[in-house]
């Protein structure tokens, strides 16, 4: 069975290095960084006009189902939101695929730490470190480890189901 893997978290957690490692690790998989669909200045979760970038999230992450992809790895800040990830998820056409979802996490240092050395002149926010994780997903802390080791750990988890 297909799988979709989501990977979410707080901006700097590390989604999108361990999302584009863990793609390359499967044949016959996709990625989408879900994230270049909502990036809009100013940005805010509350602009309905995003409600757009959730419908091309659904429509890549369809199609790259409908292509056969075995595995398709999906990250974003936005799918740490039910009603928002329900949405992505309801805008899929495709069927008969496994949902596994991911959210990644860090301490307020490590988030701080990497906003730095990121070169981000964004404020450092620690509002999505602060939301509660999303129900039925797999919690993965990523403090002092490297994207391969994060990749690894979420790999395991999906080759044992």
């Amino acid at each position: 069975m297909q799988k979709l893997i989501i990977l979410s978290g707080s901006p700097c957690v590390g989604k999108s290095a361990a999302a584009e490692l863990l793609y390359q690790a499967y044949q016959n998989s996709a990625y989408l960084d879900g994230d270049w669909c909502w990036c809009v200045n100013p940005f805010s979760v509350e602009d309905p006009r995003l409600r757009e970038g959730d419908k091309a999230m659904s429509a890549v992450l369809s199609n790259y189902l409908g292509l056969g992809f075995d595995y398709v790895v999906f990250s974003s800040v936005v799918a740490m939101y039910e009603n928002l990830r329900q949405g992505i998820l309801a805008g899929i056409g495709a069927k008969d695929y496994q949902v596994m979802g991911f959210t990644l996490t860090c301490t307020e240092e490590t988030l701080r730490q990497r906003h730095k050395h990121r070169g981000d002149e964004n404020e450092c926010s620690f509002e999505w470190l602060r939301l509660p994780h999303y129900p039925g997903d797999h919690v993965i802390h990523t403090d002092n480890k490297t994207p391969r080791q994060v990749m690894e750990e979420i790999k395991a988890v999906i080759d044992s189901n």
